[in-house]
């Protein structure tokens, strides 16, 4: 299941400030529906492992963008103008 979460961050990184605090919730609630916890003190460890994961997938979208923008940039920078 944990690449559940690796989906999410890769698929919502470009939004980052939503998609990791949005992490820290969505992860124990699909858990508790899942069954593979119980609620009380599983709760706070899992929120950390789902933005943890999901910090993972936000980072590998973050690299992504900054590697296209500096090729695009690059590109762009050797084509000349007029």
């Amino acid at each position: 299941m944990i690449p559940t979460m690796l989906l999410f961050g890769l698929l919502f990184g470009r939004w980052w400030k939503l998609a990791l605090p949005a992490a820290a919730v969505v992860w124990p609630a699909v858990l508790l529906v899942a069954g593979a916890i119980a609620p009380g003190a599983d709760l706070l460890p899992a929120a950390l492992l789902g933005v943890a994961n999901a910090g993972a997938g936000v980072g590998v979208h973050q690299g992504g963008l900054r590697a296209f923008r500096f090729l695009r940039r690059r590109q762009d920078a050797a084509v000349p103008s007029g």
